[in-house]
């Protein structure tokens, strides 16, 4: 994957929310693109992590609050972010970490042995039934070809009395810096641009994701919705950033690189136009970013 440092600090440089082979079908068909390049899941840790994942692992773990001898699973762990934030939190008792992208659990591995780090698919989770007191997934349910079934397996997986935490993008429309880019997208690349972007984000309710976890099994369901600050240096960071260290670096592949910042340039103009001001104050961009956050039971 191509990657690019954007902004003095570096605070934000990739976007790898989730597996690529857990991508919801019909949306992202390049499968290959998420890992063309080797360095991508260091560099997604490095920058992504600190600034974003951290902060709604934080708010997961928070919420959910495993206890000591607890057995935890994180679906589609990516870095392994979540895992790893609770056994720094001192957990003591089994941590387990799950994705279908061996590069980024690579990374995992790399950065803690406190959890055992798993391959494998979310909607064929290779654990006994009954064999965890928490399952936590954390901004993957969007991506799951077959969310119901997914959903089936965190409940199969999970003791009686045992514990759901998950949170998912909700409407696009509700991210301004996200919504602004597609619209941006599409104007100058066509429709179809921004099928991956849009991607990320549910189009459904919060009642909607709370009955799809109701109908895998759980009782009492609660889903509340949240809303974190999310900063980048600038506008125009934030296009490079989309279009050169994610997926969608595809859509720029017959450029040069003059075509491709020139291009970069012109999309983060039109980003910026359609924000509110406030949200571009003193060059930088900072704005909300939405989840749904679900928390769930079996009986």
């Amino acid at each position: 994957m191509l990657a690019v440092l954007i902004g003095q600090h570096g605070e934000y440089l990739l976007i790898f929310l989730v597996s690529p082979g857990q991508f919801q079908e019909g949306v992202m068909t390049v499968h290959d693109h998420w890992q063309m390049d080797a360095s991508a899941p260091e560099l997604y840790e490095r920058y992504l992590v600190p600034a974003i994942t951290s902060v709604w692992a934080d708010d997961l773990l928070d919420r959910i609050d495993p206890a000591k001898g607890e057995c935890v699973l994180d679906v589609a762990c990516g870095t392994g972010v979540v895992a790893r934030r609770l056994a720094e939190r001192g957990h003591v008792g089994r941590l387990v970490g799950i994705d279908l992208n061996g590069a980024m659990l690579a990374v995992a591995r790399a950065k803690s042995s406190d959890v055992e780090w798993t391959e494998g698919s979310a909607l064929d989770l290779p654990f006994a039934t009954r064999s965890f007191d928490v399952v936590l997934c954390q901004l993957g349910l969007q991506f799951f070809p077959d969310r119901p079934q997914a959903l089936r397996e965190m409940a199969r997986v999970l003791k009686p009395s045992g514990r759901l935490g998950l949170s998912v993008y909700s409407a696009i429309e509700h991210t301004p810096a996200a919504n602004a880019f597609v619209q941006a997208l599409d104007g100058f690349l066509g429709p179809e641009s921004s099928r991956t972007k849009r991607a990320e984000h549910l189009t459904c309710n919060a009642d909607e994701v709370g009955n799809w976890v109701r109908q895998a099994g759980f009782d009492r369901v609660g889903v509340e919705t949240v809303t974190k600050q999310i900063g980048f240096p600038s506008a125009l960071d934030y296009v490079r950033f989309q279009l050169t260290a994610t997926p969608m670096a595809a859509l720029l592949t017959r450029e040069d690189d003059a075509g491709r910042e020139r291009t970069i340039a012109a999309i983060a103009d039109d980003v910026a136009a359609r924000l509110d001001p406030s949200i571009l104050a003193n060059g930088r961009l900072t704005f909300p970013q939405e989840s749904f956050v679900v928390v769930a039971s079996l009986r």
